[in-house]
């Protein structure tokens, strides 16, 4: 069998859901459930008494927003249309006039996002994701911690081009791990999962939380965390965000391969026949493709007008990454049938220009100033690096509440961020800090972010497994990016 071909019949993959195997009548009631739960929480939001303070609509607007969120998390159908069923809500209940509603859709943040989907597209159909993972793998893949390192770089460099951190472990690294594990032995779901395929996968997992707080452009929540910043006059940019987070970036990623190996070991330590094994399949592949090499260019070029295309050509991170789109359209890399099949991203563009929207007039009408009050005065009294603490380390730890990386930002992060500012923290630093945290929590749980079902889904870590190593592995991360982190804003004078 191939080690770097997805394999199939995994007991993850073939088994039926909890509710389909309860039968009809259990499936029926959770699916009730999922209406129920988002509608009813939204009422008894709505009814409840408004704070002062907060303009007319707003409260009416987070009852919508609450019920909408909880949607997301629960799915009572795809993202796309929960979301469209909350924009509907604020329309056809007079809460806000179309053009408001609609404005979501005119973000520029947001069609970075859908940009930045086409050009990952590119990497996953040239097959030059393939080959960067298969060199790795070729240079340090001798031991079981060589492959967690070479998997944690092929994630690297795929990260600034990728803001669908799911498709980067699902399309890239999850084929990858499993492949080399069923060739080593290691199967999902039998005492064998854990001389491989254990380790690489809650490895591959919490890598993936770093690369996707490493680049504004490496998980789809990052520019709203831009948005909701700005919106508080805090403005992020491209380079900013990347050279903020460059240095406990690069040290968490050599921290936690070896980290985990350490205090979740796998029982095959050498694996002197994967350099082989990827070295045959890159004979497969031959000579890089015109494609290739095409792909490879406009990231290159990508990657400097994100780094100094807003200063020395004035272009914005959004102008940039369509240019890059247009030279693949252009030399043929993708077709225009390619991006409209991209269901992912035309999906992210609809709940994403909702969420914005909702969360822009959450903040407009005043409910986000009144809940950054509540949170401030819950802080009152100490000084702000400790409040600063208290804040992230609440923001962190209420994720094991949330599904979904972008809800939770959406839900929270504004409110935290006014609430840092207004203890004394500085705006700058209580930005990045947050928006690095909106992508570190993404590891906590088997459902805490859109690769985390993916690669617990493989089969190869148990429910206990995962939540131990992601505690652990957020304890850390608190260590490195409030510590070697915070040393490095300061030195940047952020704070």
């Amino acid at each position: 069998m191939s080690p770097f071909r997805d394999t199939e019949g995994s007991p993850a993959a073939s088994a039926p859901g909890r509710a389909a195997s309860a039968g009809p009548r259990t499936a029926g009631l959770w699916t009730a459930l999922k209406w129920i739960v988002p509608v009813a929480v939204g009422l008894i939001v709505y009814l409840l008494p408004q704070p002062d303070g907060i303009k007319q609509g707003g409260w009416a607007v987070l009852a919508i927003f609450t019920a909408t969120v909880l949607g997301l998390i629960l799915q009572p159908l795809p993202l796309g249309a929960v979301a469209l069923v909350g924009l509907t809500a604020t329309m056809i209940t007079g809460t806000l006039e179309p053009d408001v509603a609609l404005g979501g859709f005119s973000e520029p943040t947001i069609w970075l996002i859908v940009a930045a989907f086409f050009i990952s597209l590119g990497f996953t159909k040239t097959g030059l994701g393939r080959r960067i993972a298969l060199l790795f793998v070729r240079a340090l893949g001798r031991s079981s911690l060589g492959l967690a390192y070479g998997i944690t770089l092929t994630d690297l460099i795929l990260a600034p081009a990728t803001p669908s951190n799911t498709a980067r472990s699902g399309g890239v690294i999850h084929p990858v791990i499993r492949s080399l594990s069923t060739t080593a032995g290691s199967h999902p779901g039998d005492e064998s999962r854990r001389k491989l395929g254990a380790y690489l996968s809650v490895t591959a997992m919490q890598v993936n939380t770093v690369t996707s707080a490493m680049f504004l452009t490496s998980m789809a929540a990052n520019p709203l965390v831009q948005k909701l910043a700005a919106d508080h006059g805090v403005h992020l940019t491209w380079t900013s965000w990347a050279i903020a987070a460059i240095v406990p970036g690069l040290v968490a990623l050599l921290v936690l391969p070896a980290l985990l190996y350490r205090i979740f070991p796998p029982e095959l330590r050498e694996t002197p026949e994967a350099p082989g094994q990827a070295r045959a399949q890159l004979a497969e592949l031959g000579r890089m493709s015109r494609n290739e090499w095409t792909m490879a260019a406009v990231f290159v070029l990508l990657l400097l007008l994100w780094s100094v295309g807003g200063q020395v050509w004035d272009l914005s991170a959004t102008v940039s990454a369509f240019t890059g789109v247009a030279l693949l359209l252009v030399t043929g890399v993708l077709t225009w049938g390619d991006l409209v099949a991209e269901k992912s991203a035309w999906t992210t563009l609809v709940w994403f220009s909702v969420l914005v929207m909702m969360a822009g007039q959450l903040q407009d009408l005043g409910v986000i100033g009144w809940f950054s009050d509540s949170i401030t005065d819950a802080v009152s009294g100490v000084g702000w690096q400790t409040a600063f603490v208290a804040l992230t380390l609440v923001y962190l730890f209420s994720h094991y509440l949330f599904a979904s990386n972008t809800a939770h930002v959406a839900a929270m992060y504004a409110a935290f961020l006014t609430a840092a500012v207004a203890t004394g923290a500085p705006p700058v630093m209580a930005a990045l800090v947050l928006g690095f945290i909106s992508s570190l929590y993404g590891g906590l749980t088997h459902y805490a972010s859109g690769p985390a079902p993916v690669l617990f889904g493989g089969g190869y870590v148990t429910l206990g497994e995962w939540w131990r190593t992601g505690l652990i592995a957020a304890a850390a991360n608190i260590v490195i990016w409030m510590g070697v982190g915070a040393v490095w804003l300061k030195i940047l004078g952020h704070w």
